[in-house]
Formats: C-alpha cells, structure tokens, sequence
C-alpha cells in the first residue's frame, strides 16, 4: 500500500524530458513509482493537471520568519518546496550576548524586515549556528537549508571593530573556528557581501564589506573541508567585473572547491554585450579549477522605495545620515528645505546603477497609509509636480512627509518581451547563469519574488513560447538543486524525494498582490496568493491545498553532507 498517488497526471519529472501520463506513488515520503501505480492511503487527482518536481530557490532570507511563518509564505503557495537562506552574510547566528540587537537592526535596514517585527518575533535563546539549526528542526513546512553568514561571524568575533577596520590574524581565526562549528552542524556553506548599498542600522556599511580578500579568500576555504557545502557572495558591483573582483570571485571557489554563485544580474535582449561580458567569469572560473555562477531574477523590477525602510536610498551619496534618523526626526528632516537641497546634490552624484533612482519624475506612487494621500496612489510624481507647480523631488517629499512617511514608490511597471525571455533562456543554458535571487523573507515592503515560478510559467511558457514546459521545469528544479548538491531532490524519479507541484498550465499566473499585515508588531507585506496551483507537497505530504496551507510542516531541515553531496564544479 502507498501512503500517496497523484493520478492521472501529465508528468513533467525535471530532466527535461517530454511530459508523459503517469502516476506518481510515494511510500516513506519518497517516489517509489511511476507510472501506473497501486493502491494508496489517499490519491492526488491531477486530470488535467501537470506534476512537476517542486521549485527550489537558492536565494532567500528566511532566517527570521521561520520563527513566526513555518508554512514559508507565500512562497510555499507558489511551488517552492526547498529554499536557501542565510544569504549575502546575513545570519542571526553565531550570537554572542549583544550580538542579536546589532543584527536584528541590521536586518531592518539592509533586508528590509521591520524591526518591531523582529524584536517581537525572533527570540534568539541560541549562540551557535548548532543551536540555532537545532531551534528550526521538524518545525518547517517545507526543506530548507542555512549558510554560515559573514557579518554574523564577524560581529561576534570582532565586536564593533567589525565595521571598522580589516581583521588581524587572530581574529580570522576564530573566524574560521566559528565557520567551521557551523558547517560541522549543517550550514549549508558560507555567504558574504561587498554589496554598495549593504548598510547596517546604524548607517555604516555591514561588517563583510570592511573584510580584505585575503579574508574572504580564507573564509571560502573553509568549505574545502565539509562535505555538501557552497559559496554564496554579492561583489561590489554587478554590471560588470573589473579584473581585481575577477580574481577574487574565482579565488574563493578555487580555495573552496566549490561553486560560488553571486547575486543578481539582469538580463535584457538589448544588453546582450554587457550580460556576455560578465558571464564570461563562468568560463574564466571553468579554466582555473573553479566555477562562478550568476543568478537571475528575469522578474522586471518591482522596487518600492520607501522613506521610512530608507532601503536603497541610504545608498545614495549623503543620503545616510538622514535614513537613519529616528522617524519624527526623519519627517522633520525631510521637510526642510536645506536638507532637501543636500539629498538632491547627493542624489544627482551617485554613481553607477544608482543613479536612475534619482529620477524622482518618473517614480509611480504604489500606496499611501493616509486619508489626505490616497488621491496620490498609481500618479507619476512627474505629473503630480506639474499639477502643483513643484519640482519633482519637492513634490514627492511633500507628499511622503504629508503620509507620515508610509509612502511607498516605484517605477513604471515593464514586462519582458520574447527577445527578453529568448535572451535569458540562452544565458541559462549555459551553465553560467541560474534562475534565482527571489529574496524571499526581505524587503517585505520593498519589493516581491517569491512568485517567480509561476511567473516563468505564465509569461515565458504560455504567453510568450519562448521555452517549452519541460525545460523550464528543468531550470527551476533539476539545475538549482545541482547547484547546491542537493541529494534526491529537484527530479521526480523513484528514490528521490517526493516534492510535487500539481499545476493548470492553462491558468497558473501570479495573483494580485497586496500589502498584508501579519507579521509580528502588526507590520505588513507584499504578498500575493498564485492562480493555478492545485496542490504542493512536501516528502510525501501535501502542504498547500486549493490555494491554501494545510497546516503540515513535513519539510526537511537540510545539514551539508547529510542532505547534501559536493556540488559538481563542470
């Protein structure tokens, strides 16, 4: 007897090959056969329906909502059945006494998680990555896994100096010790950042970006030692590579022994040049023993800017000293002319990508959270100011300060076109690029990934043609588990895992999304229930039904080794 069967199905299994009709029987929480199956505790109708594996998203920022979100919504809605987290550095373990209100603020302003749901939820009564692992196991609805975060590490180590200075010899190594105590329990490899716009709570840049080479170079090389393990970094730039960030990025996964893949790249059919260029690493890693692999997030961006998170805006030249002002003072601030005059010079200095966040004329309002504003709500700031006879940026100030800054603000929405998606399909196919970078558990009120999947589904597959089904499946399951060495998961075959999706090809789309006020504290988020998504299960165990959660966590704390083999480096 089986303990499940989902019948009746067109079987898109993960490798990429042709869907077919079978079943698909689990026994143990694992697929023991395809095909017609026998009889089972309970059956999964799929007529009509496609099975897929379920999606896996190596990039999110769980870490503090499995605390008080086991189900992992609403990315679990949409499909995905394993996550990564701990990404870019950013960990709440190891700790040390004072450690945790350093990196709850910092998590409030560089991923973008409010901190009064923080304080309020995240209860820290561990030290070790050990421990922490331990606090999260069998409580999860879905698999997930956790690096070892550098800014943690260096925090507890080097205390305030962290965002000071370089390391010395002594404290790399208790560094490395406290690496090494957390891959031995299971992290599922070690993550940093020199991002640009990475910034503490306290307005300086996070602890990683004040590490040499040297250090993160020797910090990788930790990996060498612990089976299952990876690399996960965000450089300083990510438009292109100059050769000294080159070189690092393969010296880390060359010390490793492990892939290292880095955080985000877009890819448009008008930039061909710049994404070969940057994908060349890939080769370049290849021809040195090591391998670099850029992930994409093919979504247009949905960044809500917002002076009250300040995410992002504290990036701009001048600008931080204001973001990290208290919020009355912040609203003062913002409100006199002089300080306005200095954050649009500074705003007109950025450098780089960061540039086009100044062009306040062209800035959408999303929401607003008073009365008096609401009438602001889908206006281009540019028309508005021509309405009232105001300068663009005065105008969106005045209405953010009017808003009690709840405003939230984006750029015009854009879709990719067929050349878009045919340009990102030819970068995925070669190795160098993986679908990821969903960020999913940050910037909560900032910007929305977790629907990638679906999003694929709808737009590359049905509206577009640019990719058949089964290869995009393949993309979404199959090839990021091998990145991370997943064992028995991204595939539906007998013997893996039984992570299954059952899907509408016709209808799945993303929903409507929305601002949503569950977390701790009362604080909200973007979030969005998917359209075509039957049923998600999780070893064996449905998890999502009809839309909704069933209240299940069967998901798999996923340790390096046990749950994980050495991700190939070809």
């Amino acid at each position: 007897m089986l303990d499940l069967a989902i019948r009746g199905g067109l079987l898109v299994d993960g490798t990429g090959a042709p869907g077919r009709r079978a079943d698909v029987g689990v026994r143990n929480g694992r697929v023991v056969e395809i095909g017609e199956v026998g009889p089972a505790a309970r059956d999964i109708d799929a007529s009509g329906r496609v099975v897929t594996p379920g999606f896996v998203d190596v990039h999110s920022h769980f870490d503090a909502q499995v605390f008080w979100d086991p189900t992992l919504g609403p990315s679990s809605l949409h499909g995905v059945t394993t996550t990564v987290a701990g990404n870019c550095g950013f960990t709440l373990a190891p700790l040390h006494d004072d450690a945790l209100d350093y990196l709850v603020r910092m998590l409030a302003v560089v991923e973008g998680m409010p901190l009064d749901a923080l304080r309020a939820g995240v209860p820290g009564d561990w030290r070790s990555t050990a421990q922490y692992l331990d606090r999260i196991e069998g409580t999860l609805a879905i698999n997930a896994g956790f690096m070892v975060g550098h800014s943690a590490l260096r925090r507890v180590v080097m205390g305030d100096h962290a965002v000071e200075r370089e390391a010395s010899a002594d404290e790399l190594d208790a560094m490395l010790a406290l690496l090494h105590e957390g891959l031995s329990a299971g992290g599922l490899g070690f993550s940093s950042s020199w991002g640009a716009v990475h910034f503490d709570g306290d307005g300086r840049p996070v602890p990683s970006r004040f590490a040499a080479p040297a250090e993160l170079v020797a910090l990788a090389g930790a990996c060498r030692d612990h089976e299952g393990t990876s690399l996960e970094f965000l450089p300083a730039r990510v438009d292109r590579f100059d050769a000294e960030q080159l070189e690092l990025l393969t010296s880390m996964s060359v010390a490793a022994g492990r892939p290292l893949n880095w955080n985000v790249i877009r890819i448009t059919a008008d930039d061909r040049a710049a994404t070969e260029a940057v994908l060349a690493a890939g080769p370049h890693a290849r021809a040195r023993g090591g391998r670099i692999v850029a992930l994409n997030m093919p979504i247009p961006s949905r960044a809500r800017f917002s002076f009250k998170t300040g995410f992002a805006l504290d990036a701009l030249p001048d600008w931080g000293p204001v973001m990290t002002l208290p919020l009355a003072d912040r609203r003062a601030a913002l409100a006199d002319p002089g300080v306005r005059r200095r954050l649009a010079q500074g705003a007109a200095a950025a450098p780089g990508p960061l540039a086009e966040m100044a062009n306040w004329g062209d800035r959408v309002i999303c929401e607003t959270i008073t009365d008096g504003a609401r009438a602001y709500q889908g206006r281009r700031v540019g028309e508005i100011a021509r309405h009232e006879g105001k300068e663009p940026f005065d105008a969106l100030l005045d209405i953010v300060c009017a808003d009690e800054l709840g405003t939230t603000f984006t750029r015009p929405a854009t879709e990719p076109s067929r050349d878009d998606w045919l340009a990102s399909a030819e970068a995925w196919r070669s190795g160098h690029a993986v679908i990821g970078a969903s960020d999913a558990g940050a910037h909560l009120d900032f910007t929305a990934y977790f629907d990638y999947p679906v999003y694929i589904l709808e737009k590359a597959v049905r509206e577009h043609g640019a990719l058949s089904l089964e290869e995009t499946v393949h993309l979404m399951t199959d090839v990021p588990a091998r990145l991370y060495g997943l064992r028995d998961r991204g595939r539906l075959d007998p013997g893996c895992w039984a992570d299954a999706v059952v899907l509408d090809p016709d209808r799945v789309a993303t929903g409507t999304m929305h601002t949503r006020h569950d977390l701790p504290a009362g604080a909200g988020r973007l979030y969005a229930e998917p359209i075509g998504i039957d049923q998600v299960v999780v070893n064996g165990t449905p998890i999502v039904e009809g839309g909704s959660a069933t209240g299940a966590r069967p998901g798999t704390l996923l340790r390096s080794g046990r749950d994980t083999t050495n991700p190939p480096l070809r």
